[in-house]
């Protein structure tokens, strides 16, 4: 495995340590990214005091997520405004809720719904005048502003190094499963550029 953010829960692995079976493999987690997806808004945004998080409320991982930010956010001094969608119907009003309690940016939580959903989302943020923080580079493409997350592709180059050991003779069972090393921040120039457009216009006017 290369990207399995539950490989315990998933049944895969017995621990960390020994995979106890015959999945061995990367995770991707990492318990303190939306902790430090706060802090690059922050120190992007300094006068920002509250950010929404877009996450969909079916999802249980996601829910946890949530939790997660909402516990983190309280180092940095900003509190969180929870954006819960279930349909692509609901992100229109979720982020015109996000405008009306003056939240300063959204941190859109990755999945099906939403990664599917991404060019919308922006949109309807950048409408509301609001930057948007994403979990991976290329969930970009949509208009996001900025992203920071996993390195994926180094993931799967460390995939490899799995595959050379068991073909040596090393039991999969007895080799332990890895999580992230490397991560990347990535900067939308086209969408920053436009907002900072925007923004002098706006003055001008």
């Amino acid at each position: 495995m290369t990207n399995v953010s539950d490989p315990i829960g998933a049944g895969f692995i017995v621990s960390f340590a020994h995979t106890g079976g015959n999945v061995p493999g990367l995770s991707s987690v990492s318990h303190d990214l939306s902790g430090k997806r706060l802090e690059l808004l922050k120190e992007t945004f300094p006068k920002v005091f509250r950010i929404a998080v877009l996450y969909d409320i079916n999802n249980q991982t996601k829910r946890d997520e949530f939790k997660e930010t909402e516990g983190a956010a309280q180092s940095f001094g900003v509190q969180v405004q929870s954006l819960e969608v279930q349909t692509p119907n609901d992100f229109e009003a979720a982020l015109k809720a996000a405008a009306q309690k003056r939240s300063g940016s959204v941190l859109v939580l990755p999945n099906g719904l939403t990664n599917t959903h991404r060019k919308r989302i922006a949109e309807l943020a950048t409408k509301s005048r609001l930057p948007t923080m994403w979990a991976e580079s290329r969930l970009l493409g949509g208009g996001g502003l900025m992203s920071y997350g996993r390195d994926y592709a180094d993931l799967w180059h460390r995939a490899a190094t799995y595959v050379d050991k068991i073909l040596k003779g090393v039991k999969p069972a007895d080799l332990p499963v890895e999580r992230p090393m490397k991560f990347e921040l990535v900067i939308n120039l086209k969408t920053a550029k436009a907002d900072r457009h925007h923004d002098s216009a706006e003055r001008l006017g």
